[in-house]
């Protein structure tokens, strides 16, 4: 940790540019100007990737999926085409992301697993937020059932342009509708004690956190270290940031965080 504190002072290249975790949805407001940033990506990943909402429209099966061209009226004949073939939620149904995936102009959503698979979403359901909420996995009860699922496929016409997850939420409100579904990721939090309640809400890790914890506040680092102290005891340093700019080390033993420190202090 001193060898890595050292480099940083001498004003070193220690990895490529970090970002630290998305403002909170609220607070973070997008620029049609700019392309979809990676602190955007991270909050959109936290946010809308294993949230649950209620369909508003038949969600077809189907493993191509079903294109919404933003700013589009909805194609609703080819929705009911698409539905003819399956549908794996109707208006009113409680469905869930399961999956989102970032491509040069479309964002691509899984929702019950997706349309192509080849188990149940049930037997492999990850409900996360960035990586910061423990996996939950379900069986169905009836032996060889496969629930169906379906796909969703923004298409922008241009490069991702940078959004919060209320903006991509609100590009989805002709198919699903969030407003009165229970936040998963919030749930999760709001299990933690209140000391490390408030510092992920400050976007700041604290001693005593766990990697999931730290990856809810500040997210996943690009850089990792590890390393062996005086005692032989193996220690793991995530790195935020870039010298000279502001750069956070934190530094874990095991599976907690024993230190965290921040360069310039």
């Amino acid at each position: 940790m001193r060898r890595l504190f050292f480099l940083a002072a001498a004003g070193l290249m220690l990895g490529p540019a970090t970002h630290t975790a998305a403002q909170s949805t609220a607070g973070n407001k997008s620029s049609s100007k700019q392309t979809l940033q990676p602190r955007s990506r991270l909050e959109i990943v936290r946010y809308v990737s294993g949230e649950f909402a209620r369909a508003v429209r038949p969600l077809p099966a189907g493993k191509n999926g079903f294109r919404i061209r933003v700013g589009a009226p909805v194609d609703e004949a080819g929705l009911m085409r698409a539905a003819a073939q399956g549908v794996a939620g109707r208006p009113g149904d409680s469905v869930q992301v399961t999956r989102v995936v970032f491509r040069k102009k479309e964002l691509q959503l899984d929702i019950n697993g997706g349309g192509k698979r080849r188990t149940s979403w049930r037997d492999r359901i990850q409900v996360s937020a960035g990586g910061s909420i423990p996996t939950t996995t379900t069986t169905s009860t009836t032996p060889g059932y496969q629930p169906l699922g379906s796909t969703l496929i923004l298409d922008f016409g241009a490069p991702l342009p940078d959004m919060t997850a209320d903006e991509l939420k609100a590009h989805l409100k002709d198919f699903l509708d969030f407003s009165k579904q229970r936040s998963a990721s919030v749930a999760w939090v709001e299990t933690l004690p209140p000391a490390i309640q408030q510092a992920i809400k400050e976007r700041r890790a604290i001693v005593g956190m766990d990697r999931e914890m730290v990856v809810a506040a500040l997210g996943k680092p690009e850089r990792k270290v590890r390393e062996k102290d005086a005692d032989g005891i193996e220690k793991e340093d995530w790195i935020y940031g870039h010298p000279p700019s502001k750069t956070v080390f934190v530094t874990f033993a095991g599976e907690k965080v024993v230190r965290v420190k921040q360069f310039p202090s």
